[in-house]
C-alpha cells in the first residue's frame, strides 16, 4: 500500500512539472535559470563632447628645403679638405682650398699693370692740358691739340680695365676658398686633396642639403580637391607629419616625439594625367633632424576642427547585418540597451578613439569591453578599467 502511494504521488509531480514546463513554452517567458543569471561585467566609457579635426591621411616623402651642389669656379689642385663628411654646416664655413699661389700672382701682375697705367694716363693728362694751353695760344694746330686729349682719354680707358681685370684677379682668388653658402648638412664629399680640378668640368665636390625646415611632398585625390581648396581661402591648413608608428626610425627616437606640425605651402595648379592626383607641400619645422630627405612618413592634412563632437572608444563600436552600434548603459537599472550610431574618423594620435556623427549624446555611457555576452535588456556590473602607470607595469 505505501509503494502504491508513493507511485501515485510521483506520476502526479511529474504531471504537474510538464505542465509547468508547458505552459512556460507557450507563453513565451523565460525558464528560471535564466531569469536568474547573473549580471556581466564589463568596461564602460563615457561618451565626451570634444572639437575633432577633419582630416586626410596621405603618404608623404621628406624634400630637403635647399640642396647646392658644390662646384670650382677656377681650376687648380686641391689643396685642403676643412670638414668632416656629413657634418652639419652654417653658412661660411670653409669646405675646400684651390692652390691660391697660380691666383696670388695673377692678382700681382695685373696690380702691378694697372699701376704702370696709371702713371701713363697721368703724364698722358698732363700733356693733354699743356697742348691745350698752346692750342689756345694758337700756336698749335686743332689736330695736334686733338691728338693729345685722344692719347690721354684713351690711357684713362686702359686704367679702367686694368682695374677691372685685378676685380677679376681678386676674384679668381677668393675662389680658391670654397665656403658652405647655405647652413645644411654635407654629404659624402667626391674629391680628395691633390685631385685638381676644372671650373669648365661640370663635376659637383660637394652636395648639401638644408634639413631646417623640410618639405613633405604629398598628393591628394582630384575629389578632395574641392575640400582642400575651400578650407586653404579661410587660411593656413595645418599638417601633421609623422614616421610610421612600430617602425625602426620611430623607435629610435628615444625622447623625441615621433611627429611634427607645419602648415601646407603650396598647392599645384593642375592635376596629374593619369593618376586624378594633385600634388601639395607642406613646410615642416625640423631643428633636430628627426625627418630625413627621402624618407617616408604619414600625413595628416587638417582641413577644418569640428566643435562638441561625441567621441567614444574605438572598442566599443560593433557590427551587426544593420550596421554598427554600440551597447548604451541604462544607469537607473544596470540594463544595456543596443543603439546603432553613424560613425566619423577616428581620432587620436593611433586611432584609439572615434567621433560620431550621430546616434550618442555626451554624458552617457557606452561598453568598451565584454560586449559578447550582452542582449537586449542585459544587467551588466562596471569593472574599472585598468589604470596601472607604465612605469609599473613595467617593474612587475
Amino acid at each position: 500500500m505505501r509503494q502504491a502511494a508513493s507511485i501515485a504521488v510521483s506520476s502526479l509531480c511529474a504531471v504537474t512539472l510538464a505542465l509547468t514546463v508547458g505552459c512556460d513554452r507557450q507563453s513565451g517567458a523565460a525558464p528560471a535559470a535564466a531569469a536568474g543569471r547573473p549580471p556581466s561585467i564589463v568596461v564602460a566609457a563615457d561618451v565626451v563632447a570634444q572639437d575633432v579635426p577633419v582630416y586626410l591621411d596621405e603618404i608623404g616623402t621628406c624634400t630637403a628645403r635647399e640642396m647646392v651642389s658644390i662646384e670650382p669656379q677656377v681650376s687648380g689642385r686641391i689643396t685642403e679638405i676643412q670638414f668632416v663628411d656629413g657634418a652639419n654646416l652654417k653658412k661660411g664655413d670653409p669646405l675646400f682650398t684651390i692652390d691660391p699661389r697660380p691666383y696670388e700672382a695673377e692678382l700681382a701682375a695685373a696690380e702691378a699693370l694697372y699701376e704702370k697705367d696709371k702713371a701713363l694716363a697721368a703724364n698722358a693728362e698732363a700733356i693733354a692740358a699743356r697742348q691745350k694751353q698752346i692750342f689756345q695760344q694758337k700756336l698749335i694746330s686743332p689736330a695736334d691739340y686733338d691728338q693729345a686729349r685722344y692719347t690721354a682719354d684713351a690711357q684713362d680707358a686702359t686704367v679702367k680695365i686694368d682695374a677691372a681685370a685685378v676685380q677679376t684677379a681678386k676674384l679668381n682668388l677668393e675662389y680658391c676658398s670654397i665656403v658652405s653658402p647655405i647652413d645644411g648638412r654635407a654629404g659624402h664629399r667626391l674629391v680628395d686633396v691633390g685631385n685638381v680640378m676644372r671650373s669648365d668640368a661640370d663635376l659637383p665636390l660637394l652636395t648639401i642639403q638644408r634639413l631646417d625646415p623640410i618639405y613633405v611632398d604629398f598628393t591628394a585625390t582630384e575629389g578632395d580637391l574641392p575640400a582642400v581648396r575651400s578650407n586653404m581661402e579661410q587660411g593656413l591648413l595645418r599638417v601633421v607629419a609623422s614616421i610610421p608608428s612600430g617602425s625602426v626610425a620611430d623607435g629610435a627616437t628615444g625622447n623625441l616625439q615621433a611627429s611634427r606640425e607645419g602648415t601646407l605651402t603650396f598647392l599645384d595648379n593642375a592635376v596629374t594625367n593619369g593618376s586624378g592626383t594633385i600634388k601639395l607641400r607642406a613646410t615642416i619645422p625640423n631643428s633636430d633632424h628627426l625627418f630625413w630627405p627621402g624618407q617616408f612618413v604619414q600625413v595628416r592634412l587638417i582641413l577644418k576642427t569640428l566643435k562638441a563632437v561625441p567621441v567614444v572608444p574605438a572598442d566599443a563600436l560593433q557590427l551587426s547585418q544593420q550596421g554598427t552600434f554600440v551597447y548604451v548603459i541604462n544607469p537607473a537599472d544596470s540594463t544595456v540597451q543596443p543603439r546603432p550610431v553613424k560613425v566619423g574618423q577616428r581620432q587620436g594620435d593611433h586611432g584609439e578613439m572615434v567621433a560620431i556623427e550621430s546616434g550618442l549624446a555626451a554624458g552617457e555611457k557606452v561598453v568598451v569591453t565584454g560586449q559578447l555576452t550582452l542582449g537586449p535588456g542585459a544587467k551588466v556590473t562596471l569593472e574599472a578599467p585598468a589604470t596601472q602607470p607604465a612605469a609599473e607595469v613595467a617593474k612587475s
